[in-house]
């Protein structure tokens, strides 16, 4: 069986990963990565504070985070490097501080579900400053052990490699013939369009109304005079804002959130000049440190912030993701994994009716 996966950013990669370890299919993957959300992100996987009343997202979040563990401990075992992931623990702060206590019950409540949650506490900000010593606050902060961080770039390169596919670095668009459809000259027999924002261009020439838009994210890379911030939890101030230490000094700070600059790459150093003045206010040693490097990437979401997944309608054997937004980095692993198992025939624990593709994608 021949496979295209078109797009080989969170989804795309891992969905390939996966589909790799059946040696009957021949894999190839489209990558395009101009404006790839992934290749510019970084992020925190710690859904299980969010007050969000969208349950079926929820759910996927609370797997997508607990999936972390599988997907280290395969590519593991296939004896690659995971250190674009790491559960260092994350660090959530609220303007009202008597905030904390309600955050910390919702979570306790949902360890039952979710024990990667691991250890829960409120502490001060002086306990933080043991392990971060330039870290500030205006009061208390609540600790959940299991949080984690990951690094979107190493992400995809780990997952790509690993799967060892044909990947192809250029744009396509998809032919029909018979019951065969071709991409660049060559006849596969399933599709995946993994594609984010991009994927009305995908199928609009097909005869497709398809309910995704761009949204703009910006982060920026800074190198902080101390070390040890392989060491650090991640921080989560109440707003947009996160703050995620890396190894070697290397702190990145972002990500906005522009859902009216349609796909401009460009970047736009005052909004990242406001979120890195705001992220002084928490870790001082920000205030002298060198930006390294800057990234802009192409988010999707649709009409209600929903992500979907599925087989197109009237296109067998044709499955598109999308919609992630900017909980990608936590959702997009177990979509990708969820529709590789779509395609080998496997049992999912994501429910594809409940992330419902028909009320995203319509023919014209």
């Amino acid at each position: 069986m021949k496979v295209a996966v078109i797009g080989g950013g969170i989804v795309g990669a891992t969905c390939a990963y996966y589909l790799s370890k059946d040696e009957n299919i021949e894999l190839t993957v489209f990558d395009y990565g101009v404006g790839q959300a992934t290749k510019a992100s970084a992020g925190i996987i710690s859904p299980w504070f969010s007050k969000r009343r969208n349950k079926p997202w929820y759910k996927m979040a609370r797997l997508g985070a607990d999936f972390y563990l599988k997907l280290v401990e395969d590519l593991k075992k296939d004896g690659y490097n995971t250190d674009f992931y790491d559960q260092c623990g994350v660090y959530l702060l609220k303007k009202d501080a008597n905030k904390l206590p309600e955050l910390k019950e919702l979570a306790e409540q949902r360890k039952e579900l979710s024990p990667m949650i691991g250890y829960l506490e409120i502490i001060s900000k002086e306990e933080v400053q043991k392990v971060i010593p330039s870290f500030d606050n205006n009061g208390d902060v609540l600790y959940a052990s299991g949080g984690g961080r990951v690094e979107g770039e190493r992400f995809v390169k780990t997952l790509l490699t690993a799967s060892k596919a044909n990947v192809i670095n250029k744009k396509v668009e998809i032919n029909l013939l018979d019951d065969k459809y071709v991409i660049d000259n060559k006849e596969y027999d399933v599709v995946v369009l993994a594609t984010g924002a991009w994927l009305k261009d995908v199928l609009e020439p097909l005869g497709y109304d398809v309910d995704v838009r761009p949204q703009k994210g910006q982060l920026r890379d800074y190198k902080v005079s101390d070390n040890n911030t392989g060491d650090y939890p991640v921080i989560m101030p109440e707003g947009e804002l996160d703050i995620i230490p890396f190894e070697d000094g290397v702190v990145s700070v972002g990500a906005t959130h522009e859902n009216e600059m349609g796909f401009d790459l460009e970047v736009d150093k005052e909004q990242l000049d406001t979120f890195g003045n705001e992220a002084k206010q928490f870790l001082r040693n920000l205030e002298d440190a060198d930006i390294i490097n800057e990234r802009v990437g192409i988010r999707a979401y649709t009409s209600d912030y929903s992500p979907f997944f599925g087989e197109v309608p009237k296109l067998k054997n044709v499955y598109a993701i999308s919609g992630l937004g900017s909980s990608g980095l936590t959702t997009g692993p177990i979509i990708g994994y969820s529709v590789a198992n779509l395609i080998l025939g496997n049992e999912n624990e994501l429910e594809a009716e409940n992330y419902n593709i028909v009320n995203y994608i319509k023919l014209k």
